[in-house]
C-alpha cells in the first residue's frame, strides 16, 4: 500500500455526520514504513506519527536514525523551512528538534498501546463472554 493510499483511507471530518460526534476506530500503524516522496507527504505522515501513541524511528538525510516519541510538531508556517517536530528520545529524557525537510523516512517501530482498545472492542469482548454464558464478566486492561 502506498503512503497516499494509506492516508486516503483515513477517516475525515467530511465522513462524519454533521450533528453527531466524530468517533473513529483507531488506526493501527504499527510497522508502517511509508515512502516519503514530498514535503506535504512528510507533513501528513508526521501528523499520523503525532497521533500515534508508540515510538517512531526517523532517519535524516545523513542516514542517522533516532527513535522516540513525537510530542510536538509545527507545520503551519508558509515557510516550510520552519516546519519542525520535537521528539523525546527512547529510554531517555533528551529531546531533539527535527526539521521536516531533513526527514527521509518515518517508521512506526514502537507498540501502539491504544491499538485495539476502543469501546467497540471492549463491548464486543463483553458480548462474546455474555453469549457464552459467563457471569460476573470483567474485562481488565492489559498492563502497560
Amino acid at each position: 500500500m502506498t503512503t497516499q493510499e494509506h492516508i486516503s483511507k483515513s477517516p475525515s471530518l467530511a465522513d462524519s455526520p454533521a450533528d453527531g460526534p466524530l468517533v473513529t476506530e483507531h488506526e493501527n500503524l504499527e510497522g508502517y514504513n511509508p515512502r516519503l516522496d514530498s514535503l506535504p507527504m512528510v507533513r501528513d505522515v508526521v501528523e499520523k506519527a503525532f497521533s500515534y501513541r508508540g515510538d517512531v524511528t526517523i532517519v535524516n538525510r545523513k542516514g542517522d536514525a533516532v527513535e522516540g516519541y513525537i510530542f510536538d510538531r509545527q507545520a503551519e508556517s508558509s515557510d516550510t523551512a520552519q516546519w519542525i517536530l520535537r521528539m523525546i528520545i527512547k529510554d531517555s529524557t533528551d529531546r531533539v528538534t527535527i526539521r521536516y525537510d531533513d526527514i527521509v523516512s518515518i517508521h512506526f517501530t514502537g507498540k501502539d498501546p491504544a491499538a485495539g482498545k476502543s469501546f467497540q472492542t471492549w463491548l464486543k469482548k463483553y458480548q462474546e463472554k455474555k453469549a457464552a454464558g459467563e457471569k460476573n464478566i470483567r474485562i481488565d486492561p492489559e498492563p502497560l
